[in-house]
């Protein structure tokens, strides 16, 4: 479910040292991560893309994730040009071609992309990596229908002496409705056909299979599920796939923790971040004593989602003007939002205490996209901008300076990187970034520690 080019500002690329195990550690590895226009980036986008399309792609995904928190699921037809057939057929049997596809999470631009290698010898592919998403897929040969423009050759099943595609007797496919909230097909031959349909009406199609994943040379998974796609289309960049991080047994998250354990910690870069202080990606074993923990709440209608509990918010050291029950609202953490959400009288408070600091010092600019809390000046100039801190159940928090509560709208114009939601809040990539978080699965609790991306 979970974020495709049009976020580019926020995507990142793992560097060509793919993988780094950790010398003394059997219990985790890590991955080195990059913002995609940063200097290491090779998935920089061929065209430019302005701040006011990357917000019109965020809002879909926040939207999304709405209308998932709130029970509600639309439906969307397959588009009537092509869907499901090719010129020499059909992915599926005539009969199937109208399979409806459940409106799930706004894949948004793939904010954060790690390199992963795949098949026996392996090939390494830049994935999508999503917390918000279950089943993990790549474009594949022969691309029965349709795959878009992506950076190196696309996965070659044929060329993998471990690949096999999975029939729909086994326990994968039947698992398939709770990581894709698409009900599962068949083909003609018994071959497990999934659906990932996302928000914004992008999907991928294709047989549900196995092969090696390799993290590193030395670290490797054997019989890795993910989908084959044969039928990718919308918005995902010039990356290969999507890497599920969610809380379901199909991520690539609950197939990796037999080995390291169920648990996963990272540190997102800005576009800014030099190869020596670049994001990373660490799956496996948590140092506690790091971080200060928050619990992992778990929504029922939305059990794979990360969900934790706000107990306040302050603007330079001041708790805003917001009654104990007013932060009583679903939230969620999530890699593939950009810009932080909070429901309207909690967004409201918020932007009136920060106007009324900033307000002494900077005139207010007219409001931009989703954006209503503007300045006229550019983010060098307001990097005295009062804290933000937010406040988590049991103490755990995150402080939000300047660099991650401000965000140049246009040239000469500074807006507040919060936006209005309406009944749940969303904790954005933006306010994460050179934050250490910390995602401790088995023990229920999420992290949080600053000191950038060490």
């Amino acid at each position: 479910m979970g974020s495709i080019w049009f976020l580019g500002f926020f995507m990142v690329l793992a560097t060509s040292s793919f993988a780094e195990f950790l010398e003394g550690n059997q219990s985790s590895i890590q991955l080195n991560l990059y913002h995609v226009r940063g200097r290491s980036s090779s998935l920089s986008p061929n065209s430019s893309l302005s701040l006011f399309d990357v917000l019109s792609r965020d809002e879909h995904r926040a939207k999304s994730l709405s209308r998932m928190m709130q029970g509600k699921k639309s439906v969307k037809g397959a588009p009537a040009s092509h869907h499901h057939k090719s010129k020499s057929g059909h992915l599926l049997e005539p009969h199937l071609a109208g399979v409806p596809l459940n409106s799930g999470l706004s894949i948004g631009s793939g904010n954060y992309y790690v390199k992963l290698g795949l098949g026996s010898p392996p090939k390494y592919y830049a994935m999508i990596l999503d917390t918000g998403s279950s089943l993990s897929w790549l474009q594949c040969n022969p691309c029965v229908i349709y795959c878009h423009n992506q950076v190196g050759p696309l996965f070659e099943p044929s060329a993998s002496s471990s690949y096999r595609s999975l029939s729909c007797g086994t326990p994968e496919c039947s698992s398939l409705k709770s990581a894709t909230l698409n009900d599962p097909a068949c083909t003609a031959s018994g071959r497990c056909v999934y659906t990932a349909s996302y928000g914004d009406s992008s999907y991928s199609m294709g047989y549900l299979s196995q092969d090696l994943l390799t993290l590193a040379p030395s670290q490797t998974l054997p019989r890795f599920t993910y989908g084959c796609g044969q039928d990718n289309e919308g918005l995902f960049g010039r990356a290969a796939g999507i890497v599920g991080l969610a809380r379901d047994k199909l991520s690539m998250l609950a197939q990796l923790s037999t080995r390291y354990g169920y648990a996963f910690s990272y540190c997102l870069p800005t576009a800014t971040s030099s190869s020596s202080a670049g994001g990373f990606l660490s799956i496996g074993k948590i140092s506690p004593s790091a971080y200060k923990f928050t619990p992992m709440r778990t929504d029922s209608q939305n059990p794979s989602l990360y969900f934790l509990r706000f107990s306040a918010i302050t603007v330079a050291g001041r708790p805003l003007r917001l009654s104990a029950a007013g932060y009583q609202v679903p939230t969620i953490i999530d890699s593939g939002t950009v810009i932080t959400r909070l429901p309207s009288a909690m967004y409201t408070a918020l932007r009136q205490a920060f106007v009324e600091i900033m307000s002494k010092k900077y005139a207010q600019a007219p409001a931009y996209s989703i954006l209503d809390t503007c300045f006229k000046g550019s983010p060098k100039s307001m990097s005295t901008a009062p804290v933000i801190q937010l406040v988590f159940e049991g103490g755990a928090s995150l402080s939000v300076g300047a660099a991650n509560s401000l965000i140049e709208a246009d040239k000469g114009v500074t807006c507040l990187a919060f936006a209005s939601s309406n009944q749940i809040a969303i904790i954005g990539n933006h306010q994460q970034q050179t934050y250490n978080i910390a995602y401790d699965v088995s023990a229920s609790r999420i992290g949080f520690a600053p000191g950038g991306c060490h």
